[in-house]
């Protein structure tokens, strides 16, 4: 699946520019390389198990002697860490010089357990999953694996940037900085309808259940086109596309619609989980305290209000007025050329 690039990436380098941690001598092995951690049965929140779950990884840079510098980004629906390799490194979106960079693998994205590659669970018999299993398998990738106890920063674009917000609901202490692109905490009725509906679309196809006889092509491409049509505002596409060139476009898009029944299986899961997407209304639990703490549900974000062009990297983390708890600063990433996730939601999180 075609997602955002680099029309949504180049806010990150203001960001993260300035105030890097330096690093030291140590080298990290296998720079780059597709690596697993192995989870065992993955117990999911709905009580299901992923039998024999793996996640999939890769780690670029180095981390520096007190392990301030990492940042953890989760991949996009459709996409995996490959897609993620081309935005690190020294002068991209990530300084890999700067940086330990952790481009971790989401469930049902065919590196990690899927539905694509399970032995035991295979297509549709692969169980349900949510955004909140993913940053579950994230975060004993981080902490039991790389044994990260805190995070400089965590980042994501559209599914990726609802594993974001899910981090910093679920573990608000964990990262001091946070950035979701062009996601949103929970699925509104509009994202729902745009998600079902691109199901409906990929079942059309001679699905036979979760068990296609032969590749899949129409379903898939009426999909994508959906997609496309929910990408961007239509003020954006009429500027972008013109009316000579869109039956190439169109055609584009057609050509590279293509899967068989575990891609399309992937697709449906990831599209599942995002229906699932909701922001969580319980009290936090606090893990320096062990309790739950209820007193900062409205205002424990603080929400970067300055200009783009400003570079503050100091005072990160500030503190909330009614408790002790640390507020991990929440950078929001939003276009009016793109329709597809609900601004209101991930405004209303900055208290």
């Amino acid at each position: 699946m075609k997602i955002l690039q680099p029309v949504c990436l180049f806010v990150l380098l203001l960001f993260l520019m300035a105030g890097a941690p330096s690093v030291n001598a140590q080298e990290q092995p296998q720079e780059g390389v597709q690596q697993f951690a192995d989870l065992g049965n993955f117990k999911l929140q709905d009580g299901s198990v992923i039998f024999d779950f793996r996640v999939g990884y890769r780690t670029l840079g180095r981390l520096n002697a007190d392990k301030s510098n990492a940042i953890l980004w989760p991949t996009w629906l459709g996409g995996t860490s490959q897609d993620l390799l081309e935005f690190i490194g020294p002068g991209k979106v990530l300084d890999s010089n700067k940086y330990f960079v952790v481009l971790v693998d989401a469930i049902g994205d065919g590196v990690s357990t899927s539905p694509s590659n399970s032995k035991t669970q295979p297509l549709m018999k692969f169980p349900n999953f949510s955004i909140r299993d993913m940053v579950e398998t994230e975060h004993h990738l981080v902490t039991d694996v790389l044994h990260l106890s805190h995070l400089y920063a965590l980042m994501g674009i559209s599914m990726g940037g609802m594993q974001t917000f899910c981090w910093a609901l679920t573990y608000p202490n964990f990262m001091d900085v946070a950035i979701p692109m062009f996601g949103s905490p929970q699925s509104t009725s509009f994202d729902k309808l745009l998600w079902t509906t691109e199901i409906d679309a990929i079942e059309s196809d001679p699905w036979n259940h979760g068990n296609p006889s032969k590749p899949l092509t129409r379903g898939i491409a009426l999909a994508e086109q959906i997609d496309a049509m929910n990408l961007t505002s239509p003020a954006y596409r009429v500027a972008h596309t013109g009316a000579k060139a869109f039956d190439s476009f169109l055609s584009e898009i057609r050509r590279d619609a293509k899967a068989d029944g575990g891609t399309a299986s992937n697709q449906i899961r990831q599209r599942q989980a995002i229906c699932l997407s909701r922001h969580p209304k319980r009290a936090w639990h606090d893990p320096r305290t062990n309790r739950k703490n209820r007193s900062c549900q409205t205002s424990r974000y603080h929400f970067l209000r300055r200009p783009l062009g400003e570079s503050n990297t100091r005072n990160r983390v500030c503190c909330c007025s009614r408790c002790a708890c640390r507020k991990p600063e929440l950078f929001l990433r939003t276009s009016e050329s793109e329709l597809r996730f609900s601004r209101t939601y991930s405004r209303t999180l900055s208290g």
